[in-house]
């Protein structure tokens, strides 16, 4: 399977989920015995972009793991790989490096194969721990895994809703990338603007690959997130005559963005913890979830927490449990630097996986276009998307433009990647390559003063280090910084497993394969707010049968018939940034 040329000449690929179920249809239909395929995730599945091969990998074994038919007639993977990236003239004369078509360098090669399956394939922190689940030391009825913006809004909902609600969070309340966010909130709340509109972008920036009744409840429910936010005490920015201010994002059709300065997702945080704590919700924080329980009927019913300060492990039952744990930038997949907080390292994916619930597009991360290329001290670190909406350009160290200012991230990050290394027009820094960002642009085009008004944030961290970005322009480069696949849900926010809800940027389906500026913020309200209400509801006829961890020894036993003996713990939980010592020989 390595694609096909249609009849107007165009490459289309043919490694999706639905072309693999429709070659096992064809083959039963012929009564071939032992059916079998192998994925080139090069050629025209690719399009010839040989770092989508990783990506494409990705896809197809997670198609294996959904489809048992998938799994059976898919023998293997065809991947262009060499010892250097890409490809060269024959006069180039590189010693490992392809003269014919672009291959994975050996590094990535050896990445693709090890790095999630590592983190899925994982040994459970519990697998060798006794607990007596008869006498837990919690018992909620909603208990809430993560106290970011969709693990505050859904405990917010579920408490109105009558329900005995806990949160764990892993560090503190607020620590979460809700908190990190800067650019602003998607809302189709204006009269030149509608659903439907932002329906249309959203579709479409993600490639056409989001689950549509998920999409369709994030834009119907938008414009009354914003007055929830509102009603809440959120300081969005607005007009003299007291109208909100929009503006546009990459891929937006319409100005719906709402901000507050590029403090946006800050300001979302403090109102949303505020409320929390006004309503005495009862937060457990400096505790991870490591485990979910489930009982006797095979349902979610609770999760064994552990507290990162004493390693104390305690058991907490609940009728209805939602993950909001969200994303995992900060397992640096393929090396790249993170604008994530240090609590990202994708446990809702690892719990939910290992209960098993499905995964949809786990393959699927987004790299911000512009994360601080310069100082070292700031590296990796966000530098808003609203930066560009307000007017700076991206430019190569030839001082000339490159792409559409308002291009999509995906294309954007993918501009500036190749703009440093197939066209060598990138600037060297210490850490690498990376393009400048004309921040004085910005002033030039709306007036002096913009900049500490409109983005104050970004004006603050780099002035610490020396550069004013009203008269001086910034290095940026891509950082891994949204989790676009996750946990498959219904509309209701249900998982695959019973009474299992999960919300925020741990699911995946909602922005299909990109996701756009703006929504993730509105993701994490949107979908946070559902969970806590249809779990809050669904708590009320739920009677828990008796707890039982059968579910991990079941996992174990399966790695080992496949012959994974990975003895890693999972979730990792912290990311491992500790000095290697090599021992004196």
């Amino acid at each position: 399977m390595r694609g096909y040329v249609n009849e107007r000449g165009d490459g289309r690929p043919n490694y999706h989920y639905e072309d693999l179920v429709q070659l096992h249809k064809l083959y039963e239909e012929k009564g071939i015995k032992n059916p079998a395929c192998i994925v080139d995730c090069n050629h025209a599945n690719s399009g010839k972009q040989y770092l989508e091969q990783i990506r494409i990998a990705k896809e197809v074994l997670h198609s294996k793991r959904h489809s048992n038919d998938i799994n059976a007639l898919v023998k293997g993977l065809m991947i262009e790989s060499y010892i250097e990236d890409g490809n060269q003239k024959i006069s180039e004369g590189t010693y490992g490096k392809s003269i014919t078509d672009a291959c994975l360098g050996w590094e990535k090669s050896e990445k693709l194969v090890l790095e999630l399956a590592d983190l899925l394939e994982g040994e459970s922190r519990v697998l060798h721990e006794q607990f007596d689940l008869t006498k837990p030391d919690y018992e909620t009825d909603v208990l809430i895994i993560g106290g970011g913006g969709a693990g505050c809004s859904a405990a917010i909902e579920a408490d109105k809703a009558g329900a005995k609600v806990m949160v764990v969070t892993k560090l503190r309340m607020g620590d979460a990338n809700t908190m990190m966010a800067e650019g602003g909130i998607q809302a189709a709340d204006k009269p030149n603007d509608s659903p439907a509109q932002h329906f249309l972008d959203a579709y479409g920036g993600g490639h056409f690959a989001a689950q549509k009744d998920l999409l369709y409840k994030l834009v119907m429910d938008a414009p009354e997130a914003i007055q929830w936010l509102s009603g809440l005490g959120v300081e969005f920015d607005k007009a003299p005559d007291g109208t909100m201010i929009t503006t546009h994002g990459g891929g937006t059709s319409r100005k719906r963005m709402h901000a507050a300065k590029d403090y946006s997702g800050a300001e979302i945080m403090r109102t949303l913890r505020d409320e929390v704590l006004n309503r005495g919700i009862p937060v457990v924080d400096f505790t991870s979830a490591i485990e979910l329980i489930k009982d006797e009927n095979g349902h979610c019913a609770g999760a064994i927490l552990l507290n990162m300060e004493t390693k104390e492990l305690l058991v907490a039952k609940a009728k209805t449990v939602i993950l909001a744990t969200g994303g995992a930038g900060r397992l640096h997949y393929q090396g790249f630097p993170t604008s994530n907080h240090y609590g990202a390292t994708a446990d809702g994916l690892v719990l939910g996986y290992r209960a098993g619930a499905k995964l949809l597009y786990p393959d699927t991360l987004q790299y911000h276009p512009t994360g601080a290329a310069y100082p070292a001290q700031i590296y990796g670190a966000l530098v808003t998307e609203k930066v560009r909406s307000v007017g700076a350009m991206l430019v190569n160290a030839d001082g000339e433009v490159f792409m559409n200012p308002l291009e999509t991230r995906d294309v954007a990050a993918a501009s500036i990647i190749r703009e440093c290394t197939e066209r060598g027009k990138g600037v060297r820094t210490p850490a690498g390559q990376a393009v400048w960002l004309d921040t004085p642009m910005i002033e030039l085009k709306n007036g002096k003063g913009t900049i500490e008004k409109r983005i104050p944030a970004m004006m603050r961290m780099f002035a610490k280090h020396g550069i004013d970005i009203r008269t001086e322009p910034i290095l940026v480069y891509p950082t891994l910084h949204y989790q676009n696949g996750g946990l498959h849900i219904t509309p209701d926010g249900q998982t695959d497993v019973e009474n299992l809800f999960a919300a925020g940027e741990v699911v995946g389906g909602i922005h299909g394969r990109n996701r756009l500026m703006g929504n993730s913020l509105l993701d994490v309200i949107v979908f946070g707010r559902n969970a806590g209400q249809h779990a809050a509801e669904k708590a009320k006829s739920v009677t828990v049968g008796a707890l039982t961890l059968s579910h991990v020894a079941a996992f174990e036993a399966e790695k080992q018939q496949a012959g994974v003996s990975d003895h890693r713990p999972s979730p990792q939980l912290l990311p491992d940034y500790a000095r290697k010592i090599h021992p004196v020989k």
